[in-house]
């Protein structure tokens, strides 16, 4: 991966880091459900209304909506809500990487020695922050989280098929699939009542607060940060792409600290420091590459193969061909 890529990959991880900040404010005014349906319906509109269709088969757009923007997001706010820190939260959700190596691998990709011991590495670093405030949150929002992190590798995936040339256009129509499906699952599971409670008091400093957060998510995290992100993953390999995502928790550690008060430990800072070394790791090994590409690549070299011999075979007629006969 180019230099240049890989600071854009440390760049959505900043962005998507800071957006756990965001989506905690949002929590504080807003129903979970519904602020999932919220968000992605402040694009779903102008996206309908104003951006062109990205040129990709619609199953790659409804499968990276119900993966990266349904099922991510449906979990991630739902264990949010349900009382897990955000500093926690941008860790946990970092099982998307592990997931999407895997995925990736059932799918053809090949991961290198270099790149699954990066990996190792960084999920070990996810373990020792995990391990540091393991006490902080119950089991029921741990596991959800993780499951938004399966949803996230699901939306990876669907990214990496998808190859879109625009892939601001295609995150922006992703943003389709999902408020539908959430509004009716907020109206059946929280009730309009909550929902129409949800909205008094936005002019105060909460609201405000919640307002910018779906601002930010929406179109900072969501537009900036998901479009950078499929542009790459429609570039490089899945399991090359994904593990920086494990820096989220770097910037999102740090966000919580200084926003929320919620303070790391030192073990807690050693836990980063080992991720980024995984990633590191990960990120300067040979990419690898899916069953198609290395079987084009042996079909290239066979046609080369062929070609070089056809000329050479012509060129040795020809010499032949000049030489004169000998009686």
């Amino acid at each position: 991966m180019p230099a240049r890529h890989r600071l854009l990959a440390v760049l959505v991880a900043v962005l998507w880091g800071v957006n756990f900040i965001a989506i905690h404010a949002s929590l504080e005014q807003f129903p979970p459900f519904f602020t999932v349906a919220l968000r992605w319906t402040l694009l779903a509109v102008p996206a309908l209304l104003f951006v062109p269709r990205p040129d990709v088969p619609w199953r790659w757009i409804v499968l990276y909506g119900v993966g990266f923007g349904t099922l991510q997001f449906l979990f991630l706010y739902w264990g949010m809500a349900a009382g897990m820190p955000a500093g926690l939260a941008s860790l946990v959700l970092q099982s998307s990487a592990p997931f999407t190596v895997v995925l990736g691998a059932l799918l053809g990709e090949r991961i290198s020695g270099r790149a699954a011991l990066g990996v190792a590495i960084a999920v070990a670093g996810l373990g020792v922050v995990g391990a540091a405030r393991g006490d902080v949150a119950a089991v029921w929002p741990f596991v959800l989280t993780v499951l938004g992190g399966l949803g996230w590798a699901i939306g990876n995936l669907a990214a990496r098929r998808a190859r879109a040339p625009k892939p601001v256009h295609f995150t922006m129509w992703m943003s389709v699939v999902p408020p539908l499906p959430m509004l009716a699952l907020s109206l059946a599971v929280e009730g309009p009542g909550r929902i129409a409670d949800s909205f008094t008091g936005l002019g105060d400093s909460t609201g405000v607060a919640a307002v910018a957060g779906l601002l930010y998510t929406s179109f900072i995290a969501t537009v900036i940060g998901g479009g950078i992100w499929a542009w790459l993953m429609a570039r490089h390999a899945a399991g090359t792409v994904a593990p920086f995502s494990m820096l989220v928790p770097v910037t999102g550690l740090t966000a919580a600290w200084v926003v929320l008060g919620e303070r790391p430990t030192a073990l807690e800072w050693v836990g980063c420091a080992v991720v980024v070394a995984g990633v590191l790791l990960t990120s300067t090994g040979r990419p690898s590459r899916t069953a198609r590409e290395r079987h084009t690549d042996d079909q290239s070299r066979g046609k080369a193969a062929a070609t070089s011999s056809s000329r050479s075979l012509a060129s040795r007629s020809a010499i032949v061909a000049r030489t004169p006969s000998v009686p």
